[in-house]
C-alpha cells in the first residue's frame, strides 16, 4: 500500500539532503528508473515515491496552513488519492464527474463536484440515497441545473441536496477583455448574492459553499518566454482585483447562508490563495504528479514524480531515433506545450512536421545518434491526470526498485471522461 506518511522527510526549504531528492541528479534519476523497469514492456509508466512525497509536502508549505482539497482529475489513481488524503493538511476531494464522485463516495465523505452535471442516471442514484447525498456536494451556476434535479426527484421525495456555487474568477482586463477560462456566468458580488438568494429559497437544497478557480493565475506559467513580462503584469493586476472581489462576495454571503467552505486556487497559485483571507480552503492536484507545464513557474519547482517510457524501434536516419508510440497529447489549445517532452536522454526533440505521434515519434538531437533499437526514452506529459487514461497502472518506484503497481481509474475498469 502506498504510504506517504511513513518516512518523515524534511519539507521544502529545510535543507533536504541531496540523496533525498534524487531528481536533482537527472542522469542518476533517469538511469535508476530505466534499470528499475527494464524487465517491463513499454510503454511503462512510473511514479517515483520520494518525488511524490516531496511534491505533497511542498504543496502544504506553499498553502501556508490553508487546507488543500485534492483535485482528482489531476491524479486518477485511487491509491495516490488515499495516500495524500492521509497527510494532515489535505482534506476532501474535488471530483470532475458525478459518476466518479459516486464511486469515490464508497470510501470518502467530503466530495465536491467541481463542475455542473446533467448526468440523469447519476443524479437519480444520488437522490435515492441519503448517505450519498450527505457525502457529495453538487456544483451549480444556473437555476436550470436545479430544475433538472427537481425533474428527477421532487423536493420532499428525496434527501436534501448539498449545493455549491461556481463563481467566475477570471480577469476582465481593460482593453484586453476576458482573461481566464470560460466558466460561470456569475462574476460580481451582486451576481452571486442574487443567485444565492434564489438557491436558498428553493426547497430541497442546502447551499454550503462557493468555488472560485483563478485559471489565469494557477494555470499559466510566468517564468520564461517573450510573453512572460506581460503575463506577470496581468497576473499581478488579476490578483489585486480578485482579492477585492472575493472579499466582497464573502461579505455579501454572510446574511444569506452559513457556508461550510469558500474554495479557490490551484497548484500554480497556492501562495496567492494562502494570503486570501476570504478563502477557507485551496484546491490542488496537478502539482502532486507534476506534468511539465509546471516547469514554467517562478514560485515553485515540483519534482518530476511521474513519467512514461517508450522503446526505440527504428532508426530512419543516422540522427533520428524513432520510438513506438508517444502521442499522449494534453487537452487545451493545440500548441507545442501540449506535447509530451522527451526528458531523458537529454536534448532530444520531436520533428516539427511529425511531432509526437499516435503510433510513432521520431526524435532528433545528439543523443538520437547514440540510441539503439531497444533503448528507452523517458517522456513527461504536459499535464498530470491525463496519462492515467492511457494506462492500466503506474509502477511505483522506491529506492531504485519497483515496489508496487498502482491501478489507475482505467485499470479499475472506470472511464469517467
Amino acid at each position: 500500500m502506498l504510504d506517504l506518511t511513513a518516512e518523515k522527510s524534511p519539507i521544502a526549504g529545510q535543507g533536504r539532503l541531496a540523496r533525498a531528492e534524487p531528481w536533482r541528479d537527472p542522469e542518476r534519476y533517469w538511469r535508476t528508473l530505466t534499470e528499475a523497469t527494464a524487465h517491463l514492456p513499454a510503454p511503462v509508466a512510473v511514479i517515483e515515491r520520494e518525488a511524490l512525497r516531496h511534491n505533497a509536502m511542498d504543496l502544504l508549505v506553499r498553502a501556508g496552513g490553508l487546507p488543500i482539497r485534492v483535485a482528482t482529475k489531476s491524479v486518477r489513481v485511487r491509491s495516490v488519492l488515499d495516500a495524500v488524503l492521509a497527510i494532515p493538511g489535505f482534506r476532501g476531494i474535488l471530483s470532475f464527474t458525478l459518476a466518479e464522485a459516486l464511486w469515490l463516495a464508497e470510501d470518502h465523505d467530503d466530495i465536491v463536484l467541481g463542475y455542473p452535471t446533467a448526468d440523469r442516471s447519476g443524479l437519480a442514484a444520488l437522490l435515492a440515497d441519503e448517505r450519498l447525498a450527505a457525502r457529495i456536494t453538487l456544483m451549480v451556476d444556473d437555476l436550470a441545473q436545479l430544475d433538472l434535479i427537481d425533474s428527477i426527484a421532487a423536493p420532499g421525495s428525496r434527501p436534501e441536496v448539498r449545493i455549491a456555487i461556481d463563481v467566475d474568477a477570471s480577469y476582465r482586463a481593460p482593453g484586453l477583455g476576458h482573461i481566464g477560462v470560460r466558466r460561470s456566468p456569475l462574476f460580481t458580488a451582486a451576481d452571486v448574492a442574487g443567485f444565492a438568494r434564489q438557491v436558498v429559497r428553493r426547497p430541497g437544497f442546502r447551499l454550503v459553499g462557493l468555488q472560485m478557480y483563478d485559471a489565469q493565475i494557477a494555470g499559466q506559467g510566468d517564468a520564461a518566454g517573450p510573453d512572460a513580462p506581460v503575463i506577470r503584469l496581468v497576473q499581478s493586476r488579476s490578483r489585486d482585483e480578485l482579492l477585492h472581489r472575493r472579499a466582497e462576495i464573502a461579505d455579501a454571503m454572510l446574511g444569506i447562508a452559513p457556508l461550510e467552505f469558500l474554495n479557490g486556487g490551484g497548484t500554480g497559485s497556492l501562495e496567492f490563495t494562502a494570503r486570501d483571507e476570504s478563502l477557507t480552503e485551496a484546491t490542488a492536484g496537478s502539482g502532486l504528479l507534476a506534468g511539465h507545464l509546471f516547469d514554467g513557474y517562478r514560485s515553485f519547482r515540483p519534482a518530476p514524480a511521474t513519467a512514461f517510457a517508450f522503446d526505440v524501434v527504428r532508426r530512419p536516419a543516422p540522427d533520428i531515433a524513432t520510438v513506438l508510440g508517444g502521442g499522449w497529447i494534453a487537452s487545451g489549445p493545440a500548441v507545442a506545450s501540449r506535447q509530451p517532452v522527451a526528458a531523458w536522454p537529454p536534448r532530444l526533440r520531436t520533428m516539427p512536421r511529425e511531432a509526437a505521434g499516435e503510433v510513432q515519434t521520431p526524435l532528433q538531437g545528439q543523443a538520437a545518434r547514440e540510441l539503439r533499437v531497444g533503448d528507452r526514452v523517458w517522456f513527461r506529459h504536459a499535464k498530470s491526470g491525463e496519462p492515467a487514461e492511457r494506462i492500466l497502472g503506474y509502477h511505483l518506484v522506491a529506492d531504485g526498485s519497483v515496489v508496487d503497481e498502482l491501478p489507475t481509474y482505467r485499470g479499475e475498469g472506470k472511464a469517467f471522461l
